[in-house]
């Protein structure tokens, strides 16, 4: 049985505070409608001091969405580990997991823009360590337990509601990465369809002598849009995937891999490319796909277009998945 999945990141170019609430209420509503239907998981992201207003605050965000529904997961793909306070983040993800009785999912990564780390004055050069210790220090403060943090004795509370902790994977595309998820007992999320990397961290988990499973992306993981007409929503819309897919490439080095990542300069080389697809709901069926991932409000998208496209997936998708 195929995932569902709905991915929310809030990007609106040009918007205004007002415009902005009423894309932020429609993504609770839309996260809501998608719970009743049996959508899986809802998926947001962390990026700062980006133009167009990309969502900066994912776990304020994943509380609302858990807040309006009951089901689905919420997953935080991924939390830029080294921008956070290790124990405030350990606070803030055990109090959304005691909330939602653990439809938390985290995962952590680095990041890959330098402009990020200087905007909150962290050492881009020390981001390595500073991930070490994050993963370190949440694991044993949601043991509820005392214990020594930068040469002091702390303790954090309350504990989680999930045992032994709220899900954590560690997130990136470097055998760094695969090394430190598998040194802490944790599961690996590549940020890509990285056999190789998948294997290597296998190997270091029985260097470690820990456990650990791996989530990693199907090879073809495209953003998907519902339309009965693909051709008029392309030349209507494609615009607004197109702004997204370049401002996500502008920020991706040579050595960053990721399962999302276009060349494209232009609408019709973005629609070849097949990264972001626009499907009828036959044609989304058809794929095979192992993971759904609808992104309704892609690149600023107008709010009744991404309704339609939900709705066509959750009313004439969902209902067909296990035929």
């Amino acid at each position: 049985m195929p995932v569902s999945v709905v991915r929310f990141n809030l990007v609106e170019p040009g918007a205004t505070p007002a415009s902005l609430h009423a894309r932020y209420r429609t993504a609770l509503e839309m996260a809501a409608y998608a719970d009743g239907q049996g959508i899986a998981t809802v998926q947001t992201e962390e990026h700062h001091g980006v133009p167009d207003n990309w969502l900066p605050s994912p776990f304020t965000f994943a509380g609302a969405v858990l807040g309006a529904t009951r089901r689905l997961a919420v997953t935080v793909s991924a939390v830029i580990g080294p921008l956070h306070d290790p124990l405030r983040l350990a606070e803030d993800i055990a109090v959304l997991d005691l909330l939602s009785g653990g439809r938390l999912v985290t995962v952590a990564g680095i990041g890959y823009r330098p402009q990020e780390y200087e905007l909150f004055g962290v050492d881009w050069a020390r981001r390595g360590r500073l991930q070490d210790e994050l993963l370190e220090t949440v694991l044993r403060a949601w043991t509820g337990e005392e214990f020594t943090y930068r040469g002091r004795t702390v303790r954090v509370t309350p504990r989680p509601y999930s045992d032994p902790h709220p899900l954590l994977l560690v997130g990136g595309s470097s055998r760094a990465a695969a090394r430190r998820a598998a040194r802490l007992g944790l599961p690996f999320f590549p940020s890509a369809h990285l056999p190789e990397l998948e294997a290597y961290y296998k190997e270091r988990l029985v260097e470690y002598g820990t456990e650990g499973w791996t989530m990693m992306p199907a090879a073809e993981t495209p953003l998907l849009h519902l339309a009965e007409d693909p051709d008029r929503t392309w030349a209507r819309y494609g615009g607004h995937f197109l702004h997204e897919a370049r401002t996500y490439a502008s920020w991706q080095s040579a050595g960053i891999r990721s399962a999302v990542r276009s060349a494209a300069k232009t609408v019709e080389e973005l629609r070849a490319e097949g990264i972001y697809r626009v499907l009828t709901p036959d044609e989304c069926l058809a794929q095979g796909l192992g993971n759904l991932v609808l992104h309704p409000l892609a690149g600023g998208m107008p709010l009744e277009e991404g309704w339609r496209s939900l709705r066509l997936f959750c009313e004439n998708v969902l209902p067909r998945l296990g035929d």
